[in-house]
């Protein structure tokens, strides 16, 4: 059998893809998929900033620990030095820890102190260490050290940083400094077992200019990303899909060309959605590939999350565009729909499992794939539209569309009915992929029902992203249009100059 890799049908050079364009796509990609991770950290550290104006501590809820030994000691707390000093400056880092008895008549002790110091005092001591912190649902993780020993009264101890004991809320409020840490909470008369109440708080000056630091890196990053990408896909969008006339792409084509063009768009009018997606089933699937197919499209999938990316971009920069001149960039749009057109290819290879023959590399229309994407050039396209289609208008369809491809759920994570959490799970169409694949693999057929089926979801699918990416003003149907290809188009009025046979429009219908 010969390699999946070798099945990959040749690329037409008009359909290769210029590198120096590609470079610039995917380098202002990456540098935007770093600012957005860079962003989003400087976004959160400005807002701790400001949680904690006025000398606020940013505190953790109030949580019960209860031991049945002689002392709860926390992990070790290791804080490194900065350029050789050991004691930061005041208010660099500043931490606070209250503690509050279950019992209100049981005094608690709470104290912070070198690493060594706590080993020595409860070296033969039963004690128990807190290993783990899980915060959705609340739960602690426990390590039981034996011991024989007893141990002294902890508030007599002098090796104690910092320390608070007595009955109700005992606090310590500590800057740290370099070295090895360990907190230790008692009862304050030194006897074993009991249940303290604590929260933690931390408080740091460091935070707004590390904040602002982060947003302005990625304000940078977007300044040099954003023109990499803009200037790339205009490059890979000129010359790369010849459906656009010589009006639109600066070229001269001949009145043949022309009207062949014109009679492909007529034609496609007729559709229920001028988004047209097909694949072609191949006979012959292999029993086995399906298994490896996903590990096979890896490379695909790294270069299809950064022209995502890209694509997001080039939309916001045509909706701007849009807004103003009712007009699709014409370098945009191709690079637009050959990003949807790669990943349905990649889709149909990997998810679908339509064909074994590998994707091609490229953006552009390639014949010999079975699987393919088109999205016809719009004229003119409605201002305000852009404003709502793709949150609003689009609403009902991706809720729709969830159900049908998301890969989510709930599910209950303790006793109490209130308390759920997100978890992945397979979507719809996982599950349907995985059906025909063990159809594969016991039968070598792939059912047609399923394969129109899953054809019908990812049709609607591609036809609600064009309306999304704001490549076409009209609004997807609700309805799966199952098969290989686009339905047959709708039946027109006889009148209607330019009709013939077959659905074929004349080319007397067909001057603009």
């Amino acid at each position: 059998m010969s390699s999946p890799l070798s099945s990959t049908p040749p690329v037409p050079p008009a359909a290769r893809m210029r590198t120096a364009p590609l470079i610039l796509v995917l380098l202002g990609a990456l540098l935007i998929t770093i600012a957005g991770g860079i962003g989003i950290g400087g976004a959160t550290v400005a807002a701790l900033a400001g949680l904690q104006r006025d000398g606020d501590f940013l505190t953790s809820s109030t949580e019960r620990f209860s031991f049945d030994s002689y002392a709860l000691t926390s992990s070790q707390v290791e804080v490194n030095e900065v350029d050789g000093v050991e004691d930061l400056p005041a208010g660099l880092a500043t931490l606070r820890l209250r503690a509050t008895a279950a019992d209100p008549g049981q005094a608690v002790f709470i104290g912070v102190a070198r690493q060594d110091d706590v080993d020595a005092y409860l070296s033969s001591v039963h004690h128990t260490e807190l290993r783990d912190l899980r915060t959705t649902p609340f739960r602690a993780v426990y390590r039981d050290v034996p011991g024989s020993g007893v141990p002294g009264p902890p508030a007599e101890q002098e090796f104690w940083t910092m320390s608070a004991s007595g009955t109700g809320m005992q606090e310590i409020t500590a800057d740290l400094r370099a070295g090895n840490w360990a907190v230790v909470i008692m009862n304050a008369d030194g006897s074993p077992a009991g249940a303290e109440d604590l929260q933690a708080g931390f408080r740091s000056t460091l935070f707004a200019p590390i904040g602002v630091a982060l947003l302005l890196t990625a304000v940078l990053l977007l300044l040099v990303g954003i023109p990499l990408v803009l200037a790339g896909a205009s490059g890979l969008g000129r010359g790369l899909d010849p459906s656009l006339s010589a009006t639109r792409q600066g070229r001269l084509v001949s009145s043949a060309e022309r009207h062949h063009l014109d009679s492909a768009d007529a034609a496609r009018d007729l559709l229920p959605h001028p988004a047209s997606l097909s694949g072609s089933l191949r006979p012959g699937l292999s029993r086995w590939l399906w298994l490896v197919k996903w590990f096979l499209a890896l490379p695909h999938a790294v270069i299809l999350v950064l022209l995502w990316v890209a694509c997001w971009v080039c939309t916001i920069a045509a909706g701007i565009v849009i807004l103003f001149t009712g007009r699709y960039p014409a370098t945009l749009f191709p690079f637009t729909v050959g990003v949807l057109r790669w990943t349905w290819r990649v889709q149909f290879y990997s998810s679908v499992l339509g064909t074994d023959k590998y994707p091609p590399f490229t953006l552009a229309p390639v014949d010999a794939y079975p699987a393919d994407f088109h999205v016809p050039y719009p004229a003119r396209l409605h201002r305000g539209l852009v404003l709502v289609k793709g949150w609003l208008l689009a609403l009902p369809h991706l809720l729709i569309l969830a159900v049908l491809t998301g890969a989510w759920s709930w599910t209950a994570t303790g006793t109490d009915p209130g308390q759920f959490a997100r978890t992945a799970g397979p979507s719809l169409l996982g599950i349907l992929a995985l059906v025909a694949g063990v159809a594969l693999l016991f039968t070598a057929r792939y059912p047609r029902p399923l394969f129109d089926f899953v054809m019908g979801i990812s049709r609607w699918t591609y036809r609600v992203l064009a309306y999304v990416l704001l490549l076409r003003d009209e609004y997807p149907p609700f309805r799966l249009d199952q098969g290989p290809d686009e339905p047959d188009p709708q039946p027109q009025d006889p009148h209607t100059p330019g009709l013939v046979e077959a659905g074929r429009p004349s080319p007397a219908g067909l001057d603009r």
